[in-house]
């Protein structure tokens, strides 16, 4: 029998579990949250935004369109890794969608709507809108039963979780821990996306993606024939139920990148703001220094798997993504795409610009600019970050100082050759 507790912890965005728990926000008396979803929310409420629905795809566009979420972000993952679990299969698999803000999930015949947002007071806030048409469509406030999931694993602090798993013919995973990777830019690329589907070009090098263990007696080996680099999803699902017919390689590489930077600031602002309360010791500023270089090394994506051959995605993504900005004087920009070696052309996360970031705590995230100005400018020349050029580090600053303003005046100083 599936153990459900992990089942449900390897899903994606989970918008809702079943048991209640006791969890924290950010920090102690903290402001109502302010996010995208909780403006929706209360415009719909007021009657100042509607939600249109349309025969055959239900609100799904109409909350698209109002929350700025792309249909070309969309990936499918067919393991039962959600609250949806029992309408989920390979044949039905589950579409989100993503920016920097904020996710919906949904699942063909499912009852509801899923919805996450990053909020910086809070960490995250969980929505769900009914699938069925109403005359009043309201988003639902999820309480503290959500944190089930998505407190777990993160260092007491809500998290995001994008995992791999062993799925077999009907999508149930492998249950035993061990077997339930998450994933993010750190991951081989052959152990990345068991339970999704991608759709994509990726040469010689192999995922886990598009594929089952559909032989119970081997319950841990994935077909191998017919999985890799698909350009159309035909055969496996009847994309007609999907807004698009895509699970877009490029957008997967992103989401996973941007779950682990999140679920970073995510940690050090949690850790901050409980030891705070009772003082700071040296002791408590040390751990969480480590905390702190530990975000700012993934942030300038240390560690990341490289790309051994070009990576292509089916979908518009690609362009779209990158055509957010903001882009310095020289037309450059933090989400432009390399996807030849690697998965940006300047490595450092666009999750910078992110609510959720300026809304760390003022003391942390003066530290991580003091640590990322460091490495940076050269101060900081340890083997840790050896891979980031002279020429990647003149750049990252100059694209920083021309599109960021609230930078500490120190970087401005700099004057790169």
């Amino acid at each position: 029998m599936i153990n459900r507790a992990i089942l449900i912890l390897s899903g994606v965005f989970v918008a809702v579990a079943t048991t209640t728990v006791l969890t924290q926000t950010h920090a102690p008396n903290a402001a109502p949250p302010s996010d995208v979803l909780t403006r929706l929310a209360g415009q719909l409420e007021r009657g100042e935004a509607t939600l249109e629905y349309r025969d055959g795809v239900g609100y799904l566009p109409s909350l698209l369109e109002h929350l700025d979420l792309n249909i070309d972000s969309q990936v499918l993952v067919f393991s039962k890794t959600s609250f949806q679990q029992a309408i989920i299969n390979p044949k039905n698999p589950r579409a989100l969608y993503f920016n920097d803000q904020v996710s919906v999930g949904t699942v063909p015949g499912g009852d509801v709507y899923e919805l996450l947002a990053l909020e910086p007071s809070h960490g995250m806030v969980f929505y769900s809108l009914t699938a069925h048409k109403t005359d009043r469509p309201l988003l639902r406030r999820r309480g503290t039963e959500c944190f089930f999931c998505h407190a777990m694993g993160n260092k007491g602090a809500p998290s995001l979780v994008v995992a791999s798993v062993i799925p077999d013919a009907d999508g149930v995973p492998a249950y035993v821990s061990t077997f339930i990777n998450t994933i993010d830019h750190r991951e081989p690329f052959e152990q990345r996306w068991g339970g999704w589907y991608v759709t994509g070009t990726h040469g010689t090098q192999r995922h886990n993606g598009n594929a089952v263990a559909a032989d119970p007696f081997h319950p841990l080996d994935l077909e191998q024939e017919g999985t890799q680099n698909l350009t159309t999803l035909a055969g496996k699902v009847d994309t007609s139920k999907y807004l698009a017919g895509t699970s877009d390689i490029v957008a997967l590489i992103t989401l996973e990148h941007q779950v682990g930077a999140a679920n970073r600031m995510n940690a050090v602002a949690f850790q901050y703001n409980r030891v705070r309360r009772d003082g700071m010791s040296d002791a408590d500023w040390a751990a969480i220094d480590a905390e702190i270089d530990d975000l700012a090394g993934y942030l300038l994506f240390v560690d990341e798997a490289p790309l051994l051959e070009p990576v292509k995605g089916t979908s518009t993504f690609t362009r779209t993504f990158a055509q957010r900005g903001p882009r310095d004087t020289r037309g450059r920009s933090l989400r432009d795409f390399d996807l030849q070696t690697r998965l940006f052309r300047y490595p450092l996360s666009y999750m910078i610009y992110s609510d959720l970031f300026e809304g760390l705590p003022t003391p942390i995230r003066d530290r991580i600019y003091q640590r990322l100005f460091d490495v940076l400018s050269g101060t900081e020349a340890g083997p840790k970050y050896a891979a980031l050029t002279p020429a990647d580090r003149r750049a990252i600053i100059e694209i920083l100082t021309d599109t960021k303003s609230a930078l500490p005046s120190y970087w401005t100083a700099i004057a790169p050759t």
